[in-house]
């Protein structure tokens, strides 16, 4: 997994409350068991219509928008649990997302993926969603290890809560077998001044 410290990047908007996993990724792409090759089918019911043809109202199409962060409507994620949402994402090149609520199973398989989901208030949201709809180059910063969100422009930054544990995975790019695999030596040098009794 992929280290994340802080991103700087333009976002893109999806003002859209209740958008579940399968349409992130419908249910017909789930053949693969590998991470790869899902984001070409990200959003694939919004982005193209019946006969693959790009829809060119959907923000995903619109040249205007584009960047590292999606920023999108409260209750993101929620629906069937399938890890296939969060490497959709990841796979088409987002490394986080905002809304002000994302259902847990997706948050936590967002997290085992390197794909960091940014939880802010309703009225932050609101704000984010309009202000990038009408500024598509407007620029955010997310810095993990302060857990804020930053609008430079603006000079404002918000803090959003992580659990400790995924927090340190992702600042080293550790899924969970690796934090395991890092503890090794401290295990080992435990065992070594344990007093054994038979």
């Amino acid at each position: 997994m992929e280290k994340f410290q802080t991103l700087t990047s333009t976002a893109v908007p999806l003002p859209l409350e209740n958008i579940d996993t399968d349409q992130i990724i419908p249910a017909r792409f789930l053949k693969a068991t590998t991470r790869e090759g899902f984001g070409e089918n990200l959003f694939r019911d919004w982005r193209y219509d019946a006969g693959g043809a790009p829809q060119p109202e959907f923000v995903l199409n619109d040249a205007r928008y584009g960047g590292q962060v999606l920023v999108a409507g409260k209750n993101f994620g929620c629906g069937s649990s399938r890890e296939h949402a969060a490497w959709a994402l990841y796979d088409a090149g987002f490394r986080a997302v905002v809304s002000s609520y994302f259902a847990d199973i997706f948050r936590g398989n967002a997290l085992n993926t390197g794909l960091l989901p940014v939880a802010v208030s309703d009225e932050t949201l609101a704000r984010l969603l309009a202000a990038i709809t009408a500024e598509p180059g407007l620029e955010l910063l997310i810095d993990l290890p302060s857990q804020s969100l930053t609008v430079p422009a603006w000079g404002e930054a918000f803090g959003f809560d992580l659990d400790p544990y995924k927090k340190e995975c992702l600042l080293n790019g550790y899924d969970d077998l690796d934090y395991l695999l890092n503890l090794k030596p401290a295990i080992a040098a435990y065992e070594k001044q344990r007093a054994w009794t038979w």
